[in-house]
């Protein structure tokens, strides 16, 4: 059975199209968005040159509490090393390659409306 996954939220959609298009602008290319199975999910699929970066995206409004990057725990890291793999296994073409995992974090903490975003390179 396959893995479907909707973005229910628009403001992590919009944080995923932000990370995109800014990863893009650093030379990095898309190979999947949103890959689900049963173990969890990865935003970003991207290559950096030869490497194949696992990217997870979190965004934080002005009312949440603590920042975008905090967010990323042990337990969500630790899905994200175990979709990875499988998708390692679905796409063996990619199983050669030196793996990442990456994040960004955008975060909008003042009242301009203004969010930063942070990208954390081989995050965990």
């Amino acid at each position: 059975m396959p893995w479907k996954l909707s973005l229910t939220n628009g403001k992590g959609a919009e944080a995923e199209n932000s990370a995109l298009l800014f990863l893009q602008q650093q030379g990095l290319t898309l190979l999947q968005r949103n890959f689900a199975c049963k173990t969890g999910e990865v935003d970003l699929i991207m290559l950096d040159h030869s490497t194949l970066v696992f990217v997870e995206v979190r965004y934080r409004g002005p009312s949440q509490c603590g920042n975008a990057a905090s967010s990323i725990d042990r337990s969500k890291q630790h899905k994200i090393r175990k979709t990875a793999a499988v998708y390692l296994q679905k796409y063996r073409q990619h199983s050669h390659r030196i793996c990442r995992f990456d994040a960004i974090s955008i975060d909008n903490q003042d009242a301009t409306g203004q969010n930063s975003l942070q990208w954390m390179k081989s995050a965990f």
